[in-house]
């Protein structure tokens, strides 16, 4: 099954992504968007895992979230992926703390140690709010400012490729520590 690790948001920040995303529809025709429900952070995209693989990742996400504190991100700024040539992906931007790199770095050690490559990609935080399914001109984006958003979730999710869009159902949800 194709898995991944991410941090959820929540419905009041999933709301202020869908108003965004219906505000810039009409402006950038092409975009295939994301569902605000599937809206989240993702910290490591596994791809295909065994049920072995899912197994120890149940066990070793469990010490790391409760090690991890609750915090918060800014969500501001949209972007595309790649840098250059024809967008493929549309994103808000994250500004995240410390804790939450931590975390993707604890994320990406215990998938490697369960078995899946290393990740060669830089972390940037960021939300996928749309994709383009064919090629497009790099639009000009407007400024975007949604506020915060707490962070207080660490979920393994399954990924099901459904005509409709993907489908992401949490396998297991960890809280995250709560300061005292």
């Amino acid at each position: 099954m194709r898995t991944f690790v991410a941090l959820e948001l929540g419905e009041d920040v999933r709301r202020r992504i869908g108003d965004l995303a219906s505000g810039l529809r009409p402006t950038l025709p092409g975009v295939r968007w994301v569902r605000p429900e599937g809206c989240h952070l993702t910290l490591r995209f596994l791809g295909d895992a065994t049920p072995e693989q899912v197994e120890r990742l149940q066990e070793t996400l469990e010490g790391i979230a409760a090690a991890s504190p609750v915090s918060d991100a800014a969500i501001r700024g949209l972007g595309v992926f790649p840098e250059r040539g024809q967008p493929r992906v549309l994103w808000l931007g994250l500004t995240v703390d410390p804790s939450v790199r931590a975390l993707q770095a604890a994320c990406e050690r215990v998938a490697v140690g369960a078995g899946f490559a290393p990740e060669r990609r830089t972390f940037e935080p960021h939300l996928t709010i749309g994709r383009w399914r064919d090629g497009s001109r790099r639009p000009d984006l407007p400024a975007a400012d949604l506020g915060s958003a707490p962070l207080d979730t660490l979920t393994l999710f399954r990924s099901e490729l459904r005509p409709g869009g993907s489908l992401y159902t949490p396998l297991r949800r960890l809280a995250l520590r709560r300061e005292r």
